[in-house]
C-alpha cells in the first residue's frame, strides 16, 4: 500500500491553531448519545461541561500507578483543599485507563503502545470536545530510552519520527494509508526548556523515535527473537543519533498526529532510563529510577503552575 497525503493536510495549520478543542467527525453531531465506553462516560449520563469544562492542562502517561501519583502530586504543588490520597477514579467503571481531576489538570493512563494511546486519545479528545474546553494543552509524560544521553536526562520532543525518521503517522483507515504530520507545538517546547533550567534537570530538546514494539522494532538483542547483530544495532542507532533522535518510545507519533489535527498543543516528555548506545537492559536501582520517572512530572508541573500564576 503507498501511502496518501490528504489534501485536508494543507489546511491542518489553520485547524491547529483556533482555541476551541476539535473534532474532525461530522457524524458525531447526529448521535442522540456518545458512549466513551473505555472511560464509563456518556453525553447521556454525565454533565460533561460541569465536569471537564475547567480543564485547561491534561497529562498523559503509561502506567496506571504513576498518573495516580503524578495527580496526587498535582493536589499537592496546586495547594488544593483536601488529602490528596482521597483522589478518586473518574473511570473507575472500566479498568482499561484510569483519571483524575485535580482543579484544571486532567491526569490519564493510557497504557502501552500506539493501539492503546490512540484509543485513550480518541475519547479524550471527544471528551474535551463535548465539555467545551478550549486553549487546552496536553503533555504525554513517559520514561525512554536515550541515544547518546546520560540516563536521567529529559528530552521534550521536537518532531516525533517514525523508524525511517519521518516526521509523520501513518494510519491504516479502509485499506488506505493516510500520513499525518506529527510536529509539536515549538511554543510549548521551548518554554518548557526554559522551566529545566528553574528546577535543574538535566535537558534537551530532540526528536523521539516510536517504534512499534520494545524490543526487536527498538533494535534490542535481549528480546525472545533477534535477527540482527550488535554491529547492526549500533548502526541503526547511529543512524537515528544523525537524524536527530535523542530518545525512543512507543507512543509520540500517533499521540503528535491526532493532537495537531485537532487543534491541541501539545508536548511530549520523557525521561531516558538509559543510553542505548551502552545496552539494552534497565539495570539502575528502583530509588534511581524512581526519581528519574518523576523528572517529567517535576517540568510539567512547574509549567504549569507558571501559567496559573503561582510561580515566576
Amino acid at each position: 500500500m503507498a501511502p496518501i497525503l490528504l489534501n485536508c493536510m494543507e489546511n491542518e495549520h489553520n485547524d491547529y491553531i483556533k482555541q476551541q478543542v476539535q473534532v474532525k467527525n461530522p457524524y458525531l453531531d447526529t448521535m442522540e448519545e456518545d458512549i466513551l465506553y473505555h472511560f464509563s462516560l456518556s453525553t447521556k449520563t454525565h454533565n460533561l461541561p460541569e465536569m471537564f469544562g475547567d480543564i485547561k492542562f491534561v497529562c498523559v502517561g503509561g502506567s496506571a500507578n504513576r498518573m495516580k501519583a503524578f495527580a496526587q502530586f498535582m493536589h499537592h504543588e496546586l495547594k488544593l483543599p483536601g488529602i490528596p490520597e482521597d483522589i478518586k477514579d473518574i473511570c473507575e467503571g472500566t479498568d482499561r485507563y484510569c483519571m483524575y481531576k485535580v482543579g484544571p489538570v486532567l491526569s490519564i493512563s493510557h497504557g502501552m503502545g500506539v493501539p492503546s494511546i490512540s484509543i485513550m486519545l480518541h475519547e479524550l479528545i471527544k471528551l474535551l470536545h463535548h465539555a467545551q474546553c478550549r486553549d487546552v494543552v496536553l503533555f504525554r509524560l513517559g520514561t525512554s530510552g536515550g541515544v547518546g544521553l546520560a540516563p536521567g536526562t529529559v528530552v521534550i520532543t521536537d518532531k516525533a519520527v517514525d523508524y525511517s525518521f519521518r516526521p509523520q503517522f501513518e494510519q491504516v483507515v479502509l485499506g488506505k494509508v493516510i500520513t499525518r504530520s506529527t510536529e509539536l507545538d515549538e511554543g510549548v517546547a521551548n518554554e518548557l526548556l526554559q522551566c529545566s533550567s528553574s528546577q535543574n534537570i538535566p535537558t534537551v530538546i530532540g526528536n523521539t523515535m516510536c517504534t512499534h514494539d520494545f524490543y526487536e522494532g527498538q533494535g534490542r538483542l535481549d528480546g525472545a527473537l533477534c535477527s540482527f547483530s550488535h554491529e547492526e544495532k549500533l548502526e541503526y542507532l547511529r543512524k537515528a543519533y544523525e537524524a536527530g533522535v535523542r530518545n525512543i518510545e512507543m507512543e509520540s507519533t500517533v499521540f503528535a498526529a491526532m493532537c495537531r489535527v485537532c487543534g491541541l498543543k501539545a508536548a511530549v516528555v520523557c525521561v531516558a532510563l538509559l543510553n542505548r548506545f551502552d545496552g539494552d537492559q534497565i539495570t539502575s536501582p528502583h530509588d534511581v529510577l524512581v526519581e528519574y520517572q518523576q523528572r517529567p512530572q517535576v517540568l510539567v508541573s512547574h509549567f504549569i503552575k507558571k501559567h496559573l500564576g503561582l510561580v515566576v
